[in-house]
């Protein structure tokens, strides 16, 4: 049996979708499905129930996936490991958020780095941006704000991110915690906003967990960047929502304050995620491992 024919089959397997299957492989959705039919042909079964979105494996999909996927997973390891072995390092290529990527999980594989592994980061705009290139092999470990469905990915959660209203003290000298519990989204209406996208996803998710209610304001300031949002927001360009972590240092230096102290604040998490079976590379799952555990102090 053709080990191509198997590799396909798994991909599509994962994948739950010849289309997705074809970008993670880098073959056109034409030659995923030639492949699929020449294997069910040889097999004599059929492998795949098509549906109007993406397949489902056939009880014999199923059996020979089971079969044969950690076979295959062994044969990418042993050529992963030469190709190491040969260049004298290992590479780990990351994707995920810059900011969180650059002050979490970059210095935390330093050890890592520091016995061998090389790293190649990537700050792609979007979480399906991020998902995308995990899919289609450009990354080996990604870190994502949304739990990804689907066989193609493993997923595990990272850490949870709590979010704070902030602004320079000359504007939060103007602001009564009071009022902002009562009338915050008024409030807003009438001060400037610093934010990652002129959508607002940072104001908006804060003002519906602690006001329950739509901010109605308008960005003043908009950088991609939440490093950016934070330095004009201290330089006092107007009001933001900025993950803990990283405002912390500036909330400690009193470059910003903290508008309000809810009960329970906003949180978002970040995830972990692997294509399924790749877990099995050494490299890929030594990393994996040590960001989990270096998450418990964050």
């Amino acid at each position: 049996m053709d080990l191509a024919l198997l590799r396909t089959f798994v991909a599509v397997h994962r994948a739950g979708s010849f289309t997705r299957a074809a970008a993670l492989l880098g073959l056109s959705q034409p030659a995923v499905t030639s492949q699929i039919r020449t294997l069910e042909r040889q097999l004599g079964r059929p492998l795949f129930l098509r549906q109007a979105r993406g397949v489902t494996p056939t009880t014999i999909g199923d059996e020979l996936a089971h079969r044969a996927a950690p076979h295959l997973d062994a044969l990418v390891e042993i050529a992963e490991t030469g190709l190491d072995e040969e260049n004298g390092v290992r590479t780990l290529h990351l994707a995920g958020p810059p900011e969180f990527t650059s002050m979490r999980v970059l210095p935390a594989l330093t050890t890592l780095v520091s016995q061998g592994l090389a790293v190649r980061a990537a700050f792609p705009a979007t979480t399906e941006e991020i998902l995308d290139g995990l899919a289609a092999g450009h990354h080996d470990l990604a870190v994502a704000t949304a739990r990804p469905r689907g066989g193609l990915f493993s997923s595990t959660p990272l850490c949870d991110e709590e979010h704070v209203l902030v602004a320079a003290p000359r504007w939060a000298a103007r602001l009564a915690p009071d009022l902002l519990l009562r009338k915050g989204a008024v409030v807003l209406e009438h001060l400037p906003v610093v934010e990652v996208h002129e959508s607002l996803p940072f104001v908006s998710r804060y003002w519906a967990a602690v006001f329950e209610t739509k901010p109605a304001a308008t960005a003043t300031v908009v950088a991609p960047d939440l490093r950016a949002v934070l330095e004009s927001t201290a330089a006092g360009a107007g009001l933001a929502v900025l993950p803990r972590y990283l405002c912390e240092e500036a909330l400690e230096q009193g470059r910003l304050v903290a508008l309000l102290d809810p009960p329970v604040p906003p949180l978002r998490t970040y995830f972990l995620v692997v294509r399924t079976g790749t877990l099995a590379l050494p490299h890929i799952a030594r990393a994996h491992e040590w960001l989990l555990r270096a998450s418990g102090d964050w």
